[in-house]
């Protein structure tokens, strides 16, 4: 296997700061490697965990430069092969494997630098995303039950599971708020580019004389936090059962089974009623209530702002957008980066990869930068 100096002098492509990073993290690799061999760590199951977590992060770019060596390796001798000379048919193999190396390397070199990238902590949480009509009536309801829609059929689309964890159903079969658990590898690390305002503008089903309306309805992603992220005292909680309601305020059940969880130094309140048993309305009334909590958290920590659920959403004001929908046009755009597609049934039926990944690559460009400077 080739050194680190062999490769460095042996191509340019990776500039001296990014194999900088590259050795050490593989250096740090081999180091809890030796560590979790040690007999007193693989007693200390707490230590062994973390140690383990780690070298599981830094698997995928010690593997990749690993394949980066094979292909210089590999590289060093077919160019060994066509300055000899010699027989033809050989020579002739070798520039083919000369164009062949060169262009896996030239994709594992941004794979590397992407793996470079560090994740985020909650990157491969599940996610609690909460979606509420806005500004628009009716029509931001129907918009609201666009956007579940649109996470649902992503989220298949992911092999996710997606379930409904509280909704309150608007008059037309929107919603006028929503909350969802989605669960899978990764998915706080996808859908994390939408939280914000989302925008619509579209002639609505109740609109008569053809006009366009512009509507919009206000989207939050909660990493799901369990009880080592936040761990909530019961004397700081307040439960209440009471009996599940449907459209119009009705109760649809004879026996209480809604439940309805309040943390008192906060006042952050969680509700859940879609299940029928009491018990399973209260793990994921908890589950949306630690989840808040980490997100109120964080950002206190970020000191953006004092409230979890306006930093995400914002007032929900028309001006206010990080994307539009236009179906006259069928177009929507991206504020944010910029980014501009078509097809707007396909992006409602879940068809929202291109526009997440656009999201990620800048978030990434941006991360490495400040990595490799």
């Amino acid at each position: 296997m080739s050194s680190g100096p062999q490769i460095r002098g042996a191509c340019s492509r990776l500039d001296e700061i990014m194999w900088d990073k590259l050795s050490e993290t593989e250096k740090r690799y081999r180091e809890i490697e030796a560590e979790m061999a040690r007999p007193e760590v693989a007693a200390d199951y707490e230590r062994l965990q973390a140690l383990a977590r780690e070298h599981a992060s830094l698997e995928e770019v010690v593997s990749l430069l690993h394949e980066y060596r094979r292909l210089q390796d590999s590289l060093a001798q077919a160019h060994s092969i066509v300055q000899e000379g010699g027989d033809p048919e050989l020579v002739a193999l070798a520039r083919q494997e000369i164009a062949r190396d060169e262009a896996q390397m030239e994709a594992l070199e941004e794979r590397l630098r992407r793996a470079l990238v560090p994740k985020g902590p909650y990157d491969d949480k599940d996610v609690i995303v909460e979606i509420r009509a806005a500004a628009g009536g009716e029509e931001a309801s129907l918009f609201g039950g666009d956007l579940f829609r649109m996470y649902s059929r992503y989220g298949e689309r992911q092999g996710w599971g997606v379930e409904v964890m509280d909704s309150h159903p608007s008059d037309m079969g929107g919603f006028k708020e929503i909350v969802f658990e989605v669960r899978g590898r990764g998915a706080y690390s996808r859908l994390k580019y939408e939280s914000g305002v989302h925008r619509v503008q579209r002639v609505p089903l109740t609109e008569a004389s053809g006009r366009i309306h512009t509507s919009t309805a206000t989207v939050a992603v909660l990493p799901e936090a369990d009880e080592v992220d936040i761990h909530i005292d019961e004397k700081d909680i307040r439960i209440d059962i009471f009996n599940a309601s449907g459209h119009g305020g009705q109760n649809v059940q004879k026996n209480a089974t809604a439940v309805r969880i309040t943390h008192l130094p906060t006042g952050i309140v969680a509700v859940c009623q879609d299940e029928r048993s009491q018990l399973k309305n209260r793990m994921k009334a908890m589950a949306v209530l630690r989840a808040r909590i980490l997100d109120l958290e964080q950002r206190r920590q970020q000191r953006e702002i004092d409230s979890a659920r306006r930093a995400q959403v914002g007032s929900g004001e028309r001006a206010e957008k990080i994307r539009t929908y236009n179906f006259p046009q069928d177009r929507v755009t991206d504020h944010r980066i910029g980014y501009t597609r078509h097809n707007l049934p396909a992006l409602l039926d879940g068809e929202l990869e291109d526009v997440i990944e656009a999201l990620a690559e800048q978030e990434q460009a941006r991360l490495l930068e400040a990595q490799l400077t």
